[in-house]
């Protein structure tokens, strides 16, 4: 890989550092040519302190390290994005990520849909939202309307309309989103167990 080191004066070139599983950006760091070697050599994320000046291994004193999965170089050879298995938080303050955030898993819409199907689960502002009607008929009539989506989307399956089996595959999901939190469990439940099962 050619990173151009002599872009810059002081030898440094960016590194955005992400969390290879979450895809969450956890902190902004620098690497010279001998940071990017012993990071290379060790398979964990070393920088280049500015403020310390010298190297600095991420985690050689509170035992929060990153391990290095990738390191890709952007367009112009001039900074890089490396990512990593992190070990505990990564700031120094103790949080996950360099700007407070929780460095959990994201499943974008899907995620959003999760905490919609929450707050109407559980809104106390007396309007009837279908989520919450079905969610009070009690867990056999979750699991009930599951099993019907289902059936729905294998007969769709069969048939050559996209559109409905599309349709009927989105119900189906957003049922089973409803049973899952119905039994007390979210998308990063079923994750856990899928990676669990990765070979």
């Amino acid at each position: 890989m050619k990173i151009d080191f002599d872009k810059n004066k002081d030898g440094l070139v960016p590194a955005i550092i992400q969390d290879a599983t979450t895809k969450n950006v956890l902190m902004l760091g620098y690497l010279n040519q001998e940071a990017y070697n012993k990071t290379v050599e060790t398979n964990v994320v070393t920088f280049f302190s500015r403020s310390k000046q010298r190297l600095w291994t991420k985690g050689e004193e509170s035992g929060n390290f990153l391990n290095l999965v990738s390191i890709k170089n952007d367009c112009d050879n001039d900074s890089l994005l490396i990512k990593v298995n992190p070990v505990g938080p990564t700031c120094h303050t103790g949080t996950d990520t360099c700007w407070n955030e929780e460095n959990d898993s994201s499943f974008g819409f899907l995620s959003k849909l999760e905490k919609t199907i929450e707050q109407r689960r559980t809104s106390s502002d007396g309007t009837k939202s279908y989520v919450a009607s079905l969610f009070e008929k009690g867990i056999n009539k979750l699991a009930q309307k599951v099993g019907e989506e289902a059936v729905e989307v294998v007969i769709e399956a069969k048939d050559d309309n996209d559109d409905l089996f599309l349709n009927e595959s989105a119900d189906l999901l957003f049922h089973y989103l409803m049973l899952l939190q119905a039994k007390g469990f979210t998308l990063k439940d079923i994750e856990e167990v899928l990676r669990g099962r990765e070979k």
